[in-house]
């Protein structure tokens, strides 16, 4: 009996040309059509793993870990100046949004370290204004909110309670300066109701001629608590 040879069956090419098209694992630059590259780890045709994306219209770039297409992991994005890339953010990220812990350059003498959630400062963290000031302290949807201290370039700081990126709740102020402490309540930035008294007058680099009249109320205690009671 003649032996039958059977051909091998075909896939069509349209297959053959869709698994080459496929991005899976490691892959040189992959560009879009606006110009943007890509080079790094794919899975399931999304960048995923460790890689490198570069936005042309937005002149900056990202280097870091990817979760099923968005940034996701520990991560840096630089943008571009004149020529050459600055780096305004490292730190860690998720869902595509800085998340964790990182640090985010606003200027080259302006910047935040700390806790970041859904791309905002929230929890603990420290930042560093360009006029030499500085506040350490609590965060909650980019603004300082719960316990923190603002540290003045002249020394002067406040130690309190904030809200809405405001000095808000009780909360004392030091004017090194002038050898003076307010102790208080305060509502958006304004002291409602609390006491001015003198604080190491004699190392204040410009305390006033004469020292703070002594209070002479029967119980001043008792005027704050009912001054708070009204204003809050």
């Amino acid at each position: 009996m003649p032996i039958q040879k059977h051909p091998k069956k075909r896939e069509p090419s349209w297959k053959e040309w869709d698994k080459l098209a496929q991005k899976e694992g490691i892959r040189h630059a992959v560009y879009d059509v606006s110009g943007d590259v890509y080079t790094g780890e794919w899975k399931n045709n999304k960048k995923h793993g460790k890689g490198t994306q570069e936005w042309k219209s937005r002149g900056s770039t990202y280097d870091g870990d990817w979760f099923e297409g968005m940034r996701h992991g520990f991560g840096t994005y630089s943008v571009r100046v004149d020529d050459s890339y600055a780096k305004e953010y490292a730190g860690g990220w998720k869902n595509d949004k800085k998340h964790g812990y990182g640090t985010n350059f606003y200027s080259p003498k302006e910047y935040y370290e700390g806790e970041w959630y859904a791309g905002k400062r929230s929890g603990w963290g420290r930042m560093y204004y360009a006029d030499g000031s500085t506040y350490e302290g609590e965060w909650f949807d980019d603004k300082q909110s719960g316990k923190g201290i603002l540290k003045l370039a002249n020394g002067n700081r406040y130690e309190g309670l904030w809200k809405n990126g405001m000095k808000n709740g009780a909360g004392r102020f030091l004017y090194l300066d002038k050898g003076q402490v307010y102790t208080g309540n305060w509502l958006d930035d304004t002291p409602k109701c609390g006491a001015l008294e003198d604080y190491r007058r004699e190392s204040a680099t410009s305390p006033p001629v004469y020292p703070l009249p002594k209070c002479c109320l029967e119980n001043p205690i008792q005027v704050l608590e009912d001054a708070k009671e009204l204003l809050f």
